[in-house]
């Protein structure tokens, strides 16, 4: 019988035996093992450096939970506070058992059993996210709320791999160095609930208008549903959102068994009752202005900060009530007052900031009207025309447009000065054709208008759309003998005592020769002083310009008088008619109830020129200034003037007939010209100048009771 052949395998190394299938898999669990002890050891090391490397817990009782920021006004008033707000903090004993229950069930069911990263919730997180896959949802549901106060303490908000393994390190070490009731005390104290609230106290405070001390089962269930979207569940956000969310919150707590199924039915999340907001005022409107240039000034973005600006709560106020005082009922308002730096000292986007947050001063684009016509007599001025050239009032057609004055005549020779105070319609168009329109369009961008401007020959009546604050600007340089003024808001910011930055003023930016900046500031007094803009005097000398847009949509006035400059729009929203809205009566009254406030306390500064009247003897009929002296923007959707009788009335009604004529007894001469303008009665009526005499538009008009200031064009 034959021998049986010993196996080739047969004494051979355990690791040896088998297929070569069975080697590889037996070797990859080998290597399996060996890497997972490796990483278990290097977890553990890393786990207990970081616990190693933890503040204390009262460290983290008082480490920062985000940037706040508070700004003050010019006088050292805080005007808001911006960023985080914390309550008392509220140790784990006086946590009300329901609060505790409440963010447990929702936020992490297994926390007291799991060691601050729980398995099952990696187990789900990975399962949503093979379900989810390639759609660019985020994992859910895989941070416990130990990683929750890790994030929140020591990381960031950003969302990647490296970020969830240092957030899983600090979570196990804060397991390792506190106990559970110290982890759940932490989150509770500095979780974000929205609203800017942070720790269960503010959010109590700021939702229910009380200590959390004393929060109940169903403002518990409100507060722990915030956690998930702080701003989309938030109750002043969305209240029925959040009613549904507490519904969750209080089923989930059923679930758990943290509460039962009939104290969940018994508990209703609207009966809840809200704290009322707080009102926000006009300040709000220069704030959201101001703040954001932060972020081109500074790069601090951890430390609290505090932010020092120009607003004067005094003209703040002056400028709120004479918003809401002069525009008509059915039309916004906005005004923006600079410092002869620049330095913006009242601004007010809307007549109430809670019921619209549109800030019109800043962000509105509307047309100028007749307010343009600064640019043109700029660069006539700039060109080589001086106040007192005569130019003719004669009818033009420019590439097939014709600009008509609203009382219907032309009056003939007439000197720049006297067509500008009436705002007369031809002129500015000869000018601009005659300096060139991109000429003109090129100065308003040199004057700071950052919108776009059309070269067609109507722009000289203002049909481009500008911003308040932009026109308001351009003046500003003017009354500044030609420097630019750039508005600012922000003076200067300290972060910890610290000043991190400072406001510089520059000056050495000459838009124009003193000189035209001289004359143009004569030709905008004068348009004060008779012309109109009467309504806007305040007793001193004052430098300004009306505007009227096409039916009565738009109204502005735009001046300066001792240092400030102050522009003024109405209308509304939808760019519909608004009965009676002319810049020379509702924006000249509200720059008039500002400005007179706003300047009380200031020194009166006269102008280099004094006011000199109009030539209104080179008129050539007497009643031809009675009519209304500026139709500027009465013109259709092409740029062209509508017919006299389709101009609108002051109460946005078209005419049936051409402007009655002055009374008899009422003569166009040099006493009436006294009365509109508050000048002295000549001794002898009979003897009248041939021209009128240089005046000091510092004194106050008396009433023209018979003939008050009309404007239906600026």
């Amino acid at each position: 019988m034959a021998s049986k052949k010993p196996s080739a395998s047969r004494g051979a190394p355990w690791w040896r035996r088998g297929s070569a299938w069975k080697r590889i898999g037996l070797w990859t669990l080998i290597s399996g093992f060996a890497v997972g002890v490796i990483a278990c050891i290097a977890l553990a090391i890393a786990v207990y450096s970081t616990k190693s490397s933890l503040p204390s817990y009262d460290e983290l009782k008082s480490s920062p939970n985000g940037q706040m920021i508070r700004v003050h006004a010019a006088d050292g008033t805080v005007l808001v506070s911006l960023g985080p707000s914390y309550g008392e903090w509220i140790k784990y004993d006086q946590i009300p058992k329901v609060m505790r229950d409440a963010i447990i069930a929702v936020e992490d069911r297994r926390f007291e059993s799991h060691w601050g990263v729980d398995p099952q919730g990696l187990a789900r997180a990975a399962r949503f996210a093979l379900v989810n896959r390639g759609n660019g949802r985020r994992l859910q549901g895989a941070s416990t709320i130990t990683q929750q106060v890790a994030r929140t303490i020591f990381l960031s908000n950003k969302y990647d791999v490296g970020r969830k393994a240092r957030e899983a390190v600090i979570a196990l070490a804060l397991e390792r160095k506190f106990d559970k009731q110290q982890i759940l005390e932490l989150y509770l104290n500095k979780v974000y609930f929205g609203g800017g609230a942070y720790g269960i106290d503010a959010a109590s405070r700021k939702f229910f208008g009380h200590p959390a001390t004393s929060l109940t089962l169903a403002e518990a269930a409100v507060i722990a549903g915030l956690v998930k979207a702080p701003s989309h569940y938030s109750p002043t956000a969305d209240a029925e959102a959040a009613v549904e969310r507490a519904s969750v919150v209080l089923d989930v707590m059923a679930e758990t068994g943290k509460i039962t199924a009939a104290e969940a039915r018994a508990t209703d999340p609207r009966s809840v009752s809200l704290a009322p907001e707080p009102k926000q005022n006009s300040v709000r409107y220069f704030t959201d202005w101001a703040l954001p240039q932060l972020e081109v000034l500074i790069d601090e973005t951890d430390a609290p900060l505090e932010v020092w600006t120009t607003l004067d709560l005094g003209m703040q106020r002056a400028a709120d009530e004479a918003i809401r005082r002069n525009a008509p009922g059915d039309a916004q308002g906005a005004l923006v007052s600079l410092d002869r730096d620049g330095a913006v000292r009242a601004m007010v986007g809307g007549k109430d900031y809670v019921s619209s947050i549109y800030n019109r001063s800043t962000q509105a684009v509307r047309q100028p009207g007749s307010a343009f016509k600064l640019f043109v007599y700029l660069a006539a001025l700039e060109a080589g025309h001086k106040p007192d050239d005569m130019v003719v009032d004669e009818p033009v057609t420019i590439n097939g447009w014709s600009p008509r004055n609203s009382s219907g005549r032309n009056s003939g020779q007439i000197t720049l000065r006297t067509a500008f105070a009436y705002s007369i319609n031809t002129i500015a168009a000869k000018l601009g054709q005659e300096v060139g329109f991109g000429t003109v369009a090129d100065m308003a961008k040199r004057f700071g208008i950052s919108t776009p401007i059309n070269t067609q020959p109507a722009m000289v009546l203002g049909t481009s759309n500008v911003r308040l604050i932009d026109m308001t600007r351009a003046f500003a340089s003017v009354s500044q003998k030609g420097v630019a003024v750039t508005p600012y808001g922000i003076t200067r910011v300290t972060a910890n005592g610290a000043v991190i930055y400072q406001h510089e003023v520059d000056t050495s930016h000459v838009l124009v020769a003193p000189y035209v900046a001289a004359a143009m500031t004569d030709l905008l007094q004068t348009a004060v002083a008779t012309g109109t803009g009467r309504a806007a005097q305040i007793g001193r000398p004052v430098a300004g310009k009306t505007g009227t847009t096409t039916s009565n949509k738009d109204g502005w006035f735009v001046g300066f008088s001792s240092g400030l400059t102050t522009g003024v729009w109405m209308g509304r929203d939808d760019a519909k008619v608004v009965p009676g809205l002319q810049g020379g009566t509702a924006p000249a009254r509200a720059f008039s109830a500002f400005m007179g406030k706003a300047v009380a306390n200031r020194p009166v500064e006269q102008f280099e020129t004094q006011v000199t009247l109009p030539e209104w003897q080179l008129e050539p009929e007497d009643n031809a200034y009675y009519a209304q002296p500026d139709n500027g923007m009465f013109v259709d959707q092409d740029g062209n003037p509508l017919p006299e009788d389709q101009q609108p009335r002051s109460d946005g009604t078209q005419q049936s007939q051409p402007a009655q004529p002055p009374q008899d007894d009422e003569r166009l001469d040099q006493d009436w010209i006294d009365r509109m303008t508050g000048g002295r009665t000549p001794a002898n009526p009979q003897q009248q100048p041939e021209r009128a005499p240089p005046r000091d538009n510092s004194r106050q008009p008396a009433p023209a009771d018979r003939f008050p200031p009309r404007d239906t064009g600026q």
